[in-house]
């Protein structure tokens, strides 16, 4: 029995949150194993924008988006759309968006979503003490940019986030301009977060984090989860093709492919997937020196490893459907319009983003089996809530006390 009161943990997900809640285990003394079908980091973590964004506070659940919704699905030159086979199945999804559309919960979002993000950085420096981030890591700050199309959404989120005591620089198109001079300014503003990250290799990243789990003792099983239950009061079993595993805790870390496993507790969470896609320009990252994301467009640009990464829209499609040559048009488009030297685009990519219709995460016990622990759901950021997400679960397994108010990140929320 570990000192903490837990013997024992499987966590099903080797994703950024699944490597970095092991990682946390390991240091209360609990043993712990990742479950995963893919090799660790290979999935959304492998292939989003790499930014640690601790000041993205507000999501898409504004009513100032809703008013533009229809216009973006119907034009086939904008930064949502919407697999139409796909409809039926999310209507549950799309009836609880148009709940959390409003005001109130635009800033209920905010706030709790201000309550980890303030944390989030913190959380990682401690990891990146323990790995070597070489070539993986800059800390060069994130740019905005925007039109003059949208003022009053950009004047929303610098109220919000002013607020929320959200740190920002706001720009002029020539600031911008002295920052990243390539830049071909068809924009008339910006914001500057001078204080975040971002990785030049996510996938790079999340395989020194599983490395140091492993080294320091953790185990991982390369096997297709199929089910999780509770057996008894202080047993879990996780089941995969191969063969059953007893835990005394069990921990939901999959992402998009959560759902499934959800249901199959009795839990009716509506987990859906935001589709996004990402394209390299091989040799083009020395065009800019930190990630500018094109707000009028949906659409950022990172320069990393592999080259200038250009990712963005938002495609709601399932698990299923194939990669859309479209979206991937408009990702190339966007790029080259702000960005005219760009050449050819390799790499076409589709990842999955697990997104609730709050914009807020899932942490925290099953409604009805206490020892199976949620973390999934963080949307578009995944990625710059890992370390948190991975220090508030192991907590929650280790049934230790927070000065956190968890509450707005329960299952139960959804009735």
């Amino acid at each position: 029995m570990s000192v903490n009161g837990c013997s024992s943990v499987g966590i099903i997900g080797a994703g950024i949150q699944g490597v970095c809640i092991g990682l946390q285990l390991l240091k209360k003394n609990i043993p712990t194993t990742i479950f995963d079908s893919k090799d660790p980091g290979s999935m959304a973590s492998y292939g989003n924008a790499g930014h640690f964004s601790p000041y993205a506070v507000l999501q898409l659940n504004r009513p100032d988006i809703l008013y533009d919704v229809p216009k973006m699905l119907f034009s086939s030159n904008g930064p949502l759309a919407l697999k139409w086979n796909y409809v039926p199945k999310m209507l549950p999804w799309i009836l609880g968006y148009l709940k959390n559309c409003n005001k109130k919960s635009m800033l209920h979002t905010a706030k709790y979503m201000h309550q980890i993000l303030n944390l989030s950085m913190d959380a990682y420096d401690e990891v990146f003490q323990e790995i070597d981030t070489s070539n993986l890591l800059e800390k060069k700050g994130i740019i905005y940019i925007w039109t003059n199309q949208n003022l009053k959404s950009r004047e929303l989120e610098i109220k919000v986030r002013n607020d929320l005591g959200v740190k920002q620089k706001i720009l002029s198109t020539k600031e911008i301009l002295d920052l990243e001079p390539n830049l071909r300014p068809v924009f008339t503003g910006g914001a500057y977060y001078d204080y975040a990250y971002h990785a030049r290799d996510p996938y790079g990243i999340v395989k020194k984090i599983f490395e140091l789990f492993i080294q320091r003792g953790g185990k991982f099983i390369n096997e297709n989860v199929k089910s999780v239950k509770q057996s008894t009061n202080n047993e879990t079993l996780i089941k995969t093709e191969k063969k059953e595993y007893k835990f005394e805790k069990s921990v939901i870390a999959c992402g998009a492919f959560s759902k499934k496993l959800t249901d199959q507790l009795g839990e009716k969470i509506p987990l859906d997937t935001e589709r996004g896609y990402h394209v390299h320009f091989k040799g083009m990252d020395k065009l800019i020196s930190r990630p500018v994301i094109f707000l009028d467009r949906g659409f950022g640009m990172t320069p990393m490893n592999q080259g200038l990464r250009a990712v963005g829209t938002v495609e709601f499609g399932g698990l299923n459907n194939p990669i859309s040559k479209k979206r991937i048009d408009y990702i190339v488009r966007c790029a080259k319009e702000l960005l005219p030297q760009l050449k050819e685009h390799q790499d076409d990519w589709l990842g999955f983003r697990p997104t609730l219709p709050d914009f807020l995460p899932v942490i925290g016990p099953s409604k009805n089996n206490k020892n199976i622990v949620y973390a999934f759901g963080h949307q578009h950021l995944g990625w710059t809530l890992g370390a948190i997400t991975g220090k508030i679960v192991s907590g929650i397994v280790a049934n230790e006390k927070t000065n956190l108010d968890l509450s707005a990140y329960s299952s139960s929320r959804f009735g």
